[in-house]
């Protein structure tokens, strides 16, 4: 049965009008915000989160309530140039409208064209220094039900009693007991290399959990959660995404939901420790320690990095190396990017940047010079454990063993190298143009 030729024509003239992408969520306004016009979140339906400018957000939600409150027959550029007029005071026409959609909003994968035709396929972000190579391993829905499990942890009086007991904890270890002697006595032993390594890695694991629990103990979904390499260290992640949903305090308290759980780990290792005195929960107490400081760092994009942009309300530090360094080191004026914050994140981004710098630097400037002797002593190291592999009577554990620490002696310097090439390539870069131009002028 075919339809009639003016009913066609209306749901010819619909497909041809622009609309959101199916699976667009708006979020609203980004909550304790560093900029000085705070943006407006979208989530796509690939879970990337878009951030934009009050207007275009006006023309995405006109469009998302077109169904709901347009009158019949009206188009939709025109009651979304409507709608924009009677929101800003503004005067909109359709080919505004068109040009809103057709050059900010269709290439970002939030609408279609103004003409109905579907957007091109847009890539997730792929910041600097970022999460790469990831294996989703636990599906959102299961990471949803353990966080549930663990999500009560983050009430407020329980968190001080924790703290409190972390604490307490702390001092008795440092002032009571010999790391030191544990440390030897492990090393000696492939069976409790092997354990602590598993006990490093389950704390890893549990780590991530604190992020998700904490995600749920604010109302908002974690998603999945898995591993892959960080430049080239094994690590898990948990997809914290929609932690944008919330304001400051709970993306902080997302942030530290990590270390939060290392605590409550050490917490459990010490008990373990208390009642058996074996000094492989010790020297497994020491490496959940290590990961703890390692997070808190604000320089690679781990725990510390996301807590610091999270307290000045700038998603991603990184982008503003390249402005700072122009205007502290070539004294240029600030660009838009800088203008656009406010004056307190302002001041925090260039601290941190001036920070990061020679936190990097430096560090890649000692390992080339003591390189020929760093090389020197990792390879005699690795050539001991391997001479020593049968040394425990089990040659598989101290095969394994052997080869376990081997690479933990390799990955700092291969990972502290692949972390400070792009970082020097730009500053390189951007002092080979200013000396350009002083030749120039």
């Amino acid at each position: 049965m075919s339809l009639p030729s003016a009913q066609r024509s209306t749901e010819a003239g619909r497909a041809e009008e622009p609309a959101l992408v199916d699976g667009i969520e708006l979020v609203g306004e980004f909550e304790g915000s560093g900029y000085r016009e705070p943006p407006h979140l979208v989530c796509r339906p690939d879970g990337q989160i878009v951030r934009l400018p009050a207007l275009l957000y006006q023309v995405v939600r006109a469009l998302d309530g077109r169904h709901r409150e347009r009158p019949g027959g009206e188009p939709v550029m025109a009651w979304v140039a409507a709608e924009l007029c009677r929101e800003t005071g503004r005067r909109f026409t359709t080919g505004h409208v068109a040009f809103l959609i057709d050059k900010k909003l269709a290439p970002l994968g939030v609408t279609t064209y103004s003409d109905g035709s579907p957007p091109p396929l847009t890539p997730k972000d792929n910041p600097f220094l970022a999460f790469r190579f990831r294996l989703a391993v636990v599906p959102e829905h299961v990471t949803w039900f353990l966080s549930g499990l663990f999500a009560w942890l983050f009430r407020p009086l329980l968190v001080a009693g924790a703290l409190g007991a972390f604490a307490a904890g702390e001092v008795w270890l440092w002032t009571t007991q010999d790391t030191g002697a544990a440390l030897q006595t492990v090393l000696s032993s492939p069976a409790s290399v092997l354990l602590v390594v598993f006990l490093a890695i389950a704390s890893c694991a549990f780590h991530e959990l604190g992020h998700g629990a904490a995600c749920r103990y604010g109302g908002v979904r974690p998603g999945v959660m898995g591993c892959g390499i960080y430049l080239v260290w094994p690590a898990f992640y948990t997809d914290i995404t929609n932690s944008y949903r919330l304001g400051r305090a709970g993306r902080i308290r997302t942030d530290l939901g990590g270390v939060y759980f290392n605590a409550l780990f050490v917490l459990g290792l010490l008990a373990l420790y208390a009642a058996t005195g074996s000094p492989l929960l010790l020297v497994a107490i020491l490496s959940v320690h290590l990961e703890m400081i390692q997070q808190l760092l604000p320089t690679l994009r781990f725990d510390g990095y996301y807590i610091v942009a999270d307290l000045i309300g700038i998603p991603d530090l990184f982008k503003y190396i390249g402005p700072i360094l122009k205007r502290v080191l070539l004294r240029r004026r600030n660009d838009d990017r800088l203008r656009a914050l406010k004056r307190w994140p302002q001041i925090v981004v260039a601290v941190w940047v001036m920070f990061l710098v020679p936190a990097l630097l430096l560090p890649l400037g000692m390992v080339i010079v003591n390189l020929p002797q760093l090389l020197r002593a990792d390879w005699q190291r690795i050539n001991l454990l391997a001479q020593n592999a049968d040394s425990s009577g089990n040659l598989a554990l101290g095969t394994l063993s052997a080869c376990l620490q081997s690479l933990l002696l390799v990955l700092p310097i291969a990972g502290l190298a692949l972390a400070l090439v792009p970082p020097v390539r730009s500053v390189v870069r951007v002092a080979w143009r200013g000396v350009k131009r002083l030749r120039r002028a």
